[in-house]
Order: structure tokens, then C-alpha cells, then sequence
């Protein structure tokens, strides 16, 4: 019934969970830091850079299963900093064309491994 989704174009996950499951006409991408997945470190520079990252991984994903950002329907954005929220909110429009997904973004008191961003969606065929 749920498939794993893995591609070596984003992070392997860090734990005992999955980078997506699919599971008939949706597709449940795990929440993304803001890492390269070909150092293993954080993307260098500031929020701007750190969304851009964390959106391209989900975009490789996503594209490991067919899909692109125009099928993303839901996203969770999570902010050590809701201060970061303009400058999130700049790079992630950039990844969304046209009718743009549900988001909700909130600041929380600890992201893994010290993370500013990470994000999190839900696709649909």
C-alpha cells in the first residue's frame, strides 16, 4: 500500500523514517533541512540560501516519483526564527508558479542538528 521514495539527490534520512512515502496519488515528502546531499553539510549562506535548499531537495524527490512543485499542495515550514519569515518567504516564492500551495510557517525552539529551516510537504498526482 505505501511505497519508499529514496534518491541520492537529496539527504538520506537521518533516522528511522523515509525521505517520502507514496501512497496511491499522494506523496508525503519527509521535512527537509537544508543540507547538500552531495557534502552532507549545511548549504552555505543565509535563510535565503538555506530555503533554496531545502526546497531542491524536496524538488528531487519529488521528481524521483514523477512529480514537480506544481503538484505540491501543502507545505509546513519550520523557522528557528520567525525573524528568517521575509526572507524564507522570498527564495520559497521563487519555487511555486501560478496557484501556490497551502503553507502554514511557525518558529519552533529547536530545528535537528542546529538547522535554521526546514520544510515539509505533501504532493498529489
Amino acid at each position: 500500500m505505501k511505497k519508499a521514495i529514496a534518491t541520492k539527490n537529496a539527504p538520506a534520512a537521518i533516522g528511522p523514517y523515509s525521505q517520502a512515502i507514496e501512497v496511491g496519488d499522494m506523496v508525503f515528502v519527509s521535512g527537509q533541512l537544508p543540507v547538500d546531499p552531495a557534502t552532507g553539510e549545511f548549504e552555505p549562506g543565509g535563510v535565503k540560501e538555506l530555503t533554496r535548499r531545502s526546497l531542491t531537495n524536496i524538488k528531487n524527490i519529488l521528481a524521483a516519483t514523477g512529480l514537480t512543485m506544481e503538484h505540491v499542495v501543502k507545505t509546513t515550514v519550520f523557522l528557528a526564527d520567525m525573524a528568517d519569515f521575509a526572507e524564507m518567504n522570498e527564495a520559497y516564492a521563487s519555487f511555486f508558479e501560478g496557484v501556490a500551495p497551502a503553507r502554514s510557517a511557525m518558529a519552533v525552539k529547536t530545528l535537528p542538528k542546529g538547522a535554521r529551516v526546514e520544510i515539509e510537504c505533501i504532493a498529489c498526482r
